[in-house]
């Protein structure tokens, strides 16, 4: 009976953090980002860039957000985007969807990594005491696999699997994250080929 209602809670609290992301908008994500936990460090990271339509902060966090979506296309993304400005009474963009896959294409990698890694280290700091395993901060660990564009780079650093034909199957890329177990926020990941010398979960999770 206990094993059902602790099914039955955890999937209550499930089902209420699914209705919370579906509620957020990509200015929640924007008010985050510049708030006063992550102003400075947001603004230490932002490139060199003109005003566009879609500078760095609104670009990252409209990408945030169509993440989390069902729908991921950019066309909901740039749809969701104006209605916040309508809303708000600022003038919207255009409803194409060229500008802002051109602004996802400028954000330095190096912004968005460094931002995970700053965002998960105070959610996990942060953690009630009451979500640690008796008090503790407990990380773990967990990979994955991702395929990618086939292109040549992409071919050169991330092969196919050898057991595939050449020029029919994708670039791999293997994942190894570490994650607070209280939270779940991803504190660091490491990535590399999906085979190879090193290029095991334990391998990339292994310092060097």
């Amino acid at each position: 009976m206990r094993d059902r209602s602790a099914a039955f809670r955890s999937e209550q609290h499930q089902n209420r953090i699914e209705g919370e992301v579906h509620r957020l908008q990509a200015a929640d994500f924007f008010n985050v980002l510049t708030g006063p936990q992550l102003l400075e460090k947001t603004e230490a990271l932002l490139p060199e860039h003109r005003e566009r339509q879609y500078p760095p902060t609104v670009t990252l966090s409209m990408f945030l957000k169509q993440a989390l979506e069902q729908d991921r296309s950019c066309q909901k993304a740039v749809n969701a985007w104006i209605a916040q400005c309508v809303a708000e009474g600022l003038s919207p963009p255009s409803a194409c969807t060229g500008a802002y896959s051109k602004a996802r294409q400028r954000l330095p990698v190096e912004m968005v990594t460094a931002l995970t890694h700053e965002i998960g280290g105070l959610l996990c700091g942060q953690s009630p005491q009451g979500w640690r395993w008796r008090g503790r901060v407990v990380k773990l660990s967990d990979g994955t696999g991702i395929s990618m564009q086939d292109t040549r780079e992409n071919q050169a650093s991330y092969p196919q699997p050898c057991s595939q034909a050449e020029g029919v199957g994708f670039p791999l890329m293997r994942l190894t994250g570490v994650i607070c177990l209280s939270t779940g926020a991803v504190l660091d990941v490491a990535m590399g080929p999906h085979a190879g010398k090193g290029s095991s979960e334990l391998g990339l999770f292994s310092p060097t």
